[in-house]
């Protein structure tokens, strides 16, 4: 697979100086999508500053182009920036408020993660999906959406297209979701908790899940919020199996590309998990790391859509997003029937 970013080569180890043009474009256009999400407007208010960042990095991109002197800071801005936005993350959970959903619903949550990235994957096969792609949509759809893409691609270093066409996709179905969701429950024999574990646990993104969990009530919507949460921390041990097969299967293929990396920095974010969990960190520290982890992730996000050249999001097919749309159905329907059965117990 090629590397997360490039076409043509670039030094390794650039000079600082080399890699402020393109740090600051990035930084550009993560402060736009945070000043946009912020405007509050209709449908857009929806998206989270990390789409918002990749599709104004798209359309810069496509509309303007990408100087030269640009690549070494964009290359730059999806290493360690994501990296430490994947480890702050570990902040905004408690294993105390995962336990506060109980043993059944989160074994409800594991099942849903686990069936539906191996079903994603296996439907990829059969519809043809390059499997770098079909990785990625299985991680966003199963886990987190954005957050569970960016953290799958440093195992799986697919080009910066894939990642868009995998962000695009779990957005896209998790927007209809988020509008969905309250619609069906009207029609469906879901009490508030039910209903709050049902869209916590198959709705992509984390604001998707706000969404959609208030619009139901209170009880709801905070039964909805640590459902997600858990399916967060779930994060972590995807990405590492990952990274331990990858290695497992690069070590023992002769190739010159080297071996996978190991995701280390998935440790960072458990370690980050049991200290939130110590009471040690006020819950405006907590606020704080929320908004640097946005801004870090909306950061390597810019530089992704920056990276991204539409003409071959569009070559990608419509493959990809029928994989996407399979796969929410999937873990709608998983979650609903099991939701179910846990509220009739």
């Amino acid at each position: 697979m090629r590397p997360a970013v490039s076409a043509s080569p670039i030094s390794p180890n650039p000079a600082p100086t080399a890699r402020l043009p393109g740090i600051a474009l990035a930084a550009a256009v993560a402060a736009s999508a945070f000043a946009i999400k912020a405007a509050g407007l209709p449908i857009i208010a929806s998206f989270s500053p990390l789409m918002l960042a990749i599709l104004i990095g798209m359309t810069v991109r496509n509309l303007w182009g990408r100087p030269k002197a640009t690549r070494a800071g964009l290359a730059a801005a999806l290493r360690t920036p994501l990296r430490l936005g994947i480890v702050l993350l570990g902040l905004q959970v408690t294993l105390n408020e995962i336990l506060a959903i109980g043993w059944a619903g989160l074994a409800i949550l594991s099942f849903a993660l686990t069936a539906t990235f191996l079903f994603t994957v296996w439907m990829g096969q059969q519809l043809g999906v390059p499997r770098g792609l079909t990785t990625l949509i299985a991680a966003g759809t199963s886990v987190c959406g954005a957050s569970a893409i960016v953290a799958a691609n440093t195992v799986v270093r697919d080009d910066d297209e894939s990642v868009a066409y995998a962000l695009a996709t779990v957005t896209l179905f998790g927007t209809i979701a988020m509008f969905g969701y309250p619609l069906l429950a009207s029609a469906l024999p879901l009490g508030e908790l039910g209903y709050g574990l049902w869209s916590g646990a198959s709705v992509h993104e984390v604001a998707q899940v706000v969404a959609a969990g208030f619009a139901r009530g209170e009880i709801s919507g905070e039964f909805a919020t640590v459902t997600k949460l858990a399916r967060v921390l779930m994060l972590a041990p995807l990405v590492l199996l990952m990274g331990l097969w990858a290695h497992r299967l690069s070590s023992r293929q002769d190739s010159g590309s080297g071996r996978a990396p190991m995701p280390w920095f998935v440790f960072g974010f458990l370690g980050m998990v049991l200290l939130a969990g110590t009471g040690w960190i006020a819950d405006e520290w907590r606020s704080t790391a929320n908004l640097a982890t946005q801004a870090l992730l909306a950061f390597a996000l810019a530089a992704v859509g920056l990276e991204t050249d539409l003409r071959k999001l569009v070559a990608q097919g419509w493959r990809p997003l029928a994989l996407g749309a399979t796969a929410t159905v999937f873990i709608a329907s998983t979650t609903l029937l099991l939701t179910l059965l846990w509220q009739s117990r």
